[in-house]
């Protein structure tokens, strides 16, 4: 058995003595791992970092065996994204969410798509978190735990998230229960770019429902790189709030 891809690298762990473990996504076979020989010694270690774009090659055996992986660098996204800081946690969430998120060996091509736009794109610096956001309602449709955010409210914006229902509502509609509810971004109903307390509330929506749903169902954490980036997002709409004091 054998395959020969795209891939985008989501998560390398050392194995034994120089070997590592690595994981993949790739259109056809969704996120897949495999032994990398050599993995994490100094020589294939710039190789096997996560987000960068290869061209993998699996073998194996049998068809669910672990099989050997080999990869040839394409885009070298982790690295050039090592010069800032947000641009590394953005890079850094979105391999955690695939890898931990999609279940091994099953096609989500729609994700796969969006994942390596997302990469293409990390130059845009912050203005990349409204698609990053819109990525991740899109994982999380894919995995069956869409959000409606087609709610009727005649003239009225849609403003409000149930976090139990994940249906959208306005602000009248939220009545006393307001104080409960998860602010939906204006981002998520447009095509905009957002600013930075759009992003902090919808990294906090989106990752109500990972946490729930497609990492809960597994139990699993949120990843801590997943947490690391809405910490830093909210302390970035701490300061704009701050500044327009």
């Amino acid at each position: 058995m054998e395959w020969e891809a795209p891939a985008i690298v989501l998560d390398v762990r050392p194995f034994g003595e120089g070997d590592a473990v690595a994981a993949v996504m790739t259109e056809a076979h969704g996120a897949h791992r495999g032994l990398a020989r050599g993995g994490a010694s100094r020589r294939h270690a710039a190789l096997w970092q996560p987000g960068n774009l290869v061209q993998a090659r699996w073998v194996g055996r049998l068809a669910d065996q672990l099989g050997s992986l080999t990869a040839e660098l394409v885009h070298p996204a982790a690295a050039l994204a090592m010069e800032d800081a947000l641009t590394l946690a953005m890079l850094r969430a979105v391999c955690a969410v695939a890898d931990g998120a999609l279940p091994e060996r099953e096609a989500h091509p729609r994700v796969f798509a969006g994942l390596l736009r997302l990469l293409a794109r990390l130059a845009l610096g912050p203005d990349l978190l409204a698609e990053l956001i819109r990525w991740e309602m899109g994982l999380l449709a894919d995995l069956g735990y869409g959000l409606d955010l087609t709610g009727g409210g005649g003239n009225e914006p849609l403003v409000w998230v149930s976090p139990r229902t994940g249906r959208a509502v306005t602000d009248s509609q939220a009545g006393d229960w307001r104080p409960r509810l998860l602010r939906l971004p204006p981002l998520l109903l447009d095509d905009s770019t957002g600013d930075a307390a759009g992003w902090r509330d919808g990294l906090k929506l989106t990752g109500h429902f990972l946490a729930r749903d497609a990492f809960g169902h597994r139990h699993r954490p949120l990843p801590a790189a997943r947490l690391a980036l809405y910490d830093r997002v909210a302390a970035l709409a701490a300061d704009s709030e701050d500044a327009h004091a």
